[in-house]
C-alpha cells in the first residue's frame, strides 16, 4: 500500500534519535500519520516543521498500519515566521485544532485548501488573521456544526445579516436582532458567502474568533468531554480578548 500526495505538516513528534511520527494534512488522502525515519537528521533539518508544505510519500505493508513517510520540502513556511510570536501561535493553534477535529484518512480537499491558504498567508504576511478565522470556520463545518449564514433565521432575508444566534448557529438580520443584540454574536462580514474577498479589520477578526471559538468549545469539544486545545487558548490570549459565555 502506498501513495504520493502534497501535504502540510501538522506536527512532528520525536521517536528515537532521528525519527518522528508525522501528522500531515493532504488534499487527496485527508489527515494521515506515519513514521519518517530521518525527520530529525542533519540531511532533513527544517523539513518536517509544522506549516511546511511537502511532497509526501507514504507506504505500508497493510493499509491499516502506521506506515512510513518520506517528506520532501516544497514550500518552507516555518522559517519565514520564526521571529513572529503571534504567527507561530496561530500556526500552532490551527495545526492542533485540525488534529483534534478531523477524522483520519478522510478526503478533505476543502480543509486542505483552507489550511494552505492560511500558511501561505503567514509566509507572505498577507491578511493571515482572516485566513485563520476562515480556517476555523471550515473546521467547524467539517465537524458537522457549520454555521448557517445564508439567510436570517427570523425573516428569511439574505441581506443585512449582522448577528449569529449562539443557540442555532444561524444568521440574524440587523433589524430582527436589534432587540437581542447583547445576546447574539456579531457576524463579521468577511465570513459571508458573497464576501469571501472582503478585507477584515481587527474588530472583524476578534468577532470571528469569538464566534468560532464559542461553537468549537460548545458544539465540538464539550460533547466529547474535551476542552478546546491549549494552543488555541494561548493564541487568543495574544489577541487580548476574552470569549464570553452564552447560555
Amino acid at each position: 500500500m502506498k501513495w504520493d500526495d502534497k501535504a502540510i505538516i501538522l506536527s512532528a513528534r520525536r521517536l528515537g534519535e532521528s525519527s518522528a511520527i508525522i501528522h500531515l494534512l493532504t488534499p487527496n488522502h485527508g489527515m494521515y500519520k506515519g513514521v519518517d525515519r530521518g525527520a530529525f537528521s542533519k540531511r532533513k533539518r527544517g523539513v518536517c516543521q509544522p506549516g511546511n508544505i511537502v511532497q509526501a510519500h507514504w507506504q505500508a505493508r497493510l493499509s491499516e498500519q502506521l506506515g512510513t513517510l518520506e517528506c520532501e520540502l516544497m514550500t518552507p513556511i516555518a522559517a519565514h515566521i520564526l521571529d513572529d510570536r503571534r504567527k507561530l501561535a496561530a500556526l500552532s493553534s490551527a495545526a492542533m485544532l485540525a488534529e483534534k477535529v478531523l477524522s483520519e484518512r478522510e478526503q478533505l480537499p476543502g480543509v486542505y485548501d483552507g489550511m494552505e491558504q492560511f500558511v501561505q498567508a503567514l509566509r507572505e504576511d498577507n491578511d493571515w488573521l482572516s485566513a485563520y478565522v476562515r480556517l476555523e470556520f471550515i473546521l467547524l463545518e467539517q465537524a458537522g456544526f457549520g454555521l448557517d449564514l445564508e439567510r436570517c433565521a427570523a425573516t428569511g432575508q439574505h441581506h443585512d445579516l449582522s448577528y449569529v444566534s449562539p443557540k442555532s448557529g444561524r444568521a440574524v438580520s440587523r433589524e430582527a436582532g436589534k432587540p437581542y443584540h447583547d445576546r447574539l454574536f456579531a457576524l463579521p462580514q468577511f465570513l459571508l458567502p458573497l464576501e469571501e474577498k472582503a478585507m477584515a479589520g481587527m474588530t472583524d477578526i476578534l468577532d470571528g474568533v469569538r464566534l468560532c471559538g464559542y461553537f468549537l468549545e460548545n458544539r465540538v469539544f464539550a460533547p466529547r468531554g474535551a476542552s478546546i486545545p491549549a494552543a488555541r487558548s494561548r493564541f487568543i490570549e495574544m489577541l487580548h480578548i476574552e470569549e464570553p459565555a452564552f447560555g
